[in-house]
């Protein structure tokens, strides 16, 4: 099996070579350069439209993909807003909003709009919080434009086509005002199938399951955000968006085995909700420095209702349950940044205000004799959570020479966290955190970034509630001291321009966490989401960028990222040490892009391989996963009457939807109770895309 699949794989991605390069030229010629910014020893890499035109990019986010050796990094969601995290600015500032990303805001500003990326060094920016390599996306609105994307995508196996998914936006400036609109639906549909096989400790055949599992989530969404230039130096910022979702997924299966009678087990998951966000900032000249003010609005409404029924081939009476919930979460967060320069430094002070809550109301029922769900007691599953958080932090950036600056921040935050019902108490904490960065540039080749950061995590108010998972026949039971985590993270970032070769680059981290979020024992038979004392988390990952002009092959790139990583906990069950669980552990991914001189084609492909650690609950321990690897080939035309159209194929090695899973009797001290593998076919993805603008 696994030899026709690697057979037809190797035939599909030929047949995709073979179209592209059908289109090329007989000769060789040339193509426009692979991107290859000035650089200098003093200043950033810098990158301007040409350096991109042979992608033929439509939006920012196209161009910033492309930049060499470069990875976007994600924002930390977390409450509050705190100092900047991720890697990617817009216009020299941090985005202030948290619905959505960095790269959804990016997907939205037309190609046309952008001036030039830059990519610096963290330390040198006056932006506490940020660290290594920075992009600073620099884009100005001119008359109205807009654009579109539509992305279908059909499965050979199980799901339903998608046709739903596409992007609209426009962009345009009035006055001094500069906005973006935008309406999107990001929906998916996802499935597998396949047996599962559960076995005794000895390996012996206690019963077989053929499962069929189907997803469909839709999030229609609109928003706006507009940029306002003046009076004066002032600016200011206004971000507007509302999401409507729904998620139905359902699960059929068959289970049979020696003794026991043939069930018929179906799962309903229906989840609707929607979430608003308000948000902005406005910055104006104060003093000898610049104040910037910060608020932000956010609120979430989710009903997720599950549903479990097994029927009976031999007359037995069915067996079902049913787990709601209704959670409202909301937060509101003013926040306050002052900085100014003085003694040839760089310095701010901040101070933030953020007020959160959830409230939850679950419920349990049971299917009785009569066909009818009557409620069961679950306790500590209803309650609100609330959490007031201040935080005060100053920070000093210095450049002690053309070629060395360092930031330093400290401050720290204190909060009253409070739990109204299911046993609930009220805390307070008061942690220290804090950064210290520092970029050196020994040549104007190379950039070497360190970071040192005391951070404090934050939790999810849902954990503190107990909850019931009747897809995988779990309970977690209400734990009010859960306790927020915090880490000492270290890192040191090496980055080398290879000129017209490309760029590589280096990253080493270690993170020591204190009162990590695990599962942790609750009683004599319980558990729940709680803390555990220390942990380690440490690794290493490459990233380059490697461009084939040199060698002959025309407009051609591969683009490389190798991660490893290693971790260790002690188990609180046992003691014993063993991985964080479900942690990473190795990733690796390659991408190539050959774009083929004096066409409009291009073509390419991308492998990604990534595998975590077990997941460890007190009675069970196992690894859920899909992959092995997953293996993607595309071919584009960049100008089909104006549009730019991709086709797809996802999957091609036969990717599958896999857990293998030991359950214990009682906790994973006592005897093993059974051995649950599975591997279930999620089959071909073949998707278009189509965009365009207008």
């Amino acid at each position: 099996m696994m030899a026709k699949r690697v057979g037809r794989s190797v035939s599909l991605l030929a047949s995709a070579a073979g179209l592209a390069a059908g289109f090329a030229p007989a000769r060789a010629q040339e193509a426009p350069p692979p991107p290859t910014p000035s650089a200098t020893a003093e200043g950033p890499r810098v990158f301007t439209p040409a350096d991109f035109a042979r992608f033929a990019p439509r939006n920012a986010l196209d161009m910033l993909r492309q930049v060499p050796g470069f990875v976007i990094r994600e924002a930390v969601i977390e409450r509050g807003l705190g100092q900047a995290t991720g890697n990617v600015l817009l216009n020299g500032q941090r985005l202030a909003g948290k619905s959505e990303d960095i790269q959804t805001q990016l997907n939205r500003i037309p190609a046309q709009n952008v001036v030039r990326i830059e990519i610096l060094d963290g330390a040198t920016l006056d932006i506490p919080g940020l660290s290594g390599q920075v992009a600073n996306v620099v884009a100005r609105a001119g008359g109205i434009s807009g654009q579109f994307a539509w992305r279908p995508e059909f499965r050979r196996d199980f799901a339903d086509p998608l046709l739903t998914r596409f992007e609209i936006s426009v962009t345009g400036r009035h006055g001094p005002v500069e906005y973006t609109l935008g309406l999107e639906n990001q929906s998916s549909h996802s499935a597998a199938g396949g047996l599962t096989l559960i076995t005794d400790a000895g390996g012996g055949f206690i019963e077989r399951r053929d499962d069929v599992w189907t997803g469909e989530f839709e999030q229609p969404r609109v928003s706006g955000r507009f940029a306002i230039d003046g009076p004066g130096s002032s600016i200011g910022n206004l971000n507007l968006s509302y999401r409507r979702y729904w998620y139905d997924y359902v699960e059929n299966g068959v289970r049979e085995g020696p003794g026991l009678p043939v069930r018929h087990r179906r799962v309903d998951i229906d989840e609707e909700g929607h979430n608003y966000e308000i948000g902005g900032d406005f910055e104006f000249a104060l003093g000898p420095g610049r104040l910037k003010l910060i608020g932000l609005d956010r609120f979430d409404h989710v009903v997720p209702d599950t549903v479990v029924i097994t029927r009976f081939d031999d007359g037995t009476p069915d067996e079902g349950d049913r787990f709601t919930r209704i959670g409202d979460e909301s937060e509101r967060i003013a926040r306050g940044e002052y900085r100014w320069n003085g003694g040839g430094a760089d310095w701010q002070v901040s101070a933030e205000a953020a007020f959160n809550s959830l409230d939850n109301l679950s419920r349990l029922f049971e299917l009785d004799a009569d066909g009818a769900f009557e409620e069961v007691p679950l306790p500590g599953s209803s309650a609100r959570v609330e959490e007031d958080r201040y935080e005060v932090m100053a920070s000093y950036s210095r450049t002690l020479s053309p070629r060395l600056s360092f930031q330093l921040a400290a401050g720290g935050e204190y909060s009253q966290l409070s739990q109204v019902g299911g046993g609930g108490l009220t805390r307070t904490f008061w942690r220290p955190k804090g950064t210290f960065s520092a970029a050196w540039k020994p040549d104007p080749r190379t950039d070497v970034n360190f970071r040192f950061q005391r951070r404090v995590g934050q939790l999810n108010f849902f954990d503190f509630l107990a909850s019931v998972n009747l897809t995988d026949d779990r309970e977690n039971a209400s734990n009010p001291n859960l306790v927020p985590p915090q880490s000492w993270e270290a890192e040191v970032e090496w980055v080398r321009n290879l000129g017209a070769w490309g760029t590589t680059g280096l990253r080493v981290y270690g993170h020591l966490i204190d009162d990590i979020v695990d599962i942790v024992p609750i009683g004599a038979t319980g558990e729940a989401v709680g803390n555990i004392d220390r942990a380690v988390r440490y690794g290493a990952e490459w990233k380059s960028t490697f461009n084939f002009d040199p060698v002959g092959w025309r407009g051609a790139k591969l683009d490389a990222r190798f991660q490893l990583q290693g971790s260790r906990v002690d188990d609180p069950l046992t003691g014993e040490p063993r991985e964080i669980g479900s942690s990473l552990m190795r990733l690796a991914a390659l991408t190539l892009r050959h774009d083929v001189p004096d066409t409009d084609w291009a073509w390419g492909g991308a492998l990604n391989y990534e595998y975590y650690s077990r997941d460890y609950r007190l009675t069970e321990v196992g690894r859920l996963w899909e992959g092995p690897v997953w293996l993607y080939a595309y071919v584009e035309h960049k100008d089909v009457f104006g549009l730019t159209v991709r086709a797809s194929i996802n999957n091609i090695l036969g990717a599958d939807s896999m857990w293998d899973r030991t359950v214990f009797v009682g906790r994973r001290t006592g005897p093993v109770d059974f051995i649950e593998r599975r591997d279930r076919i999620i089959g071909p993805i073949f998707s278009f895309q189509v965009r365009g603008r207008f």
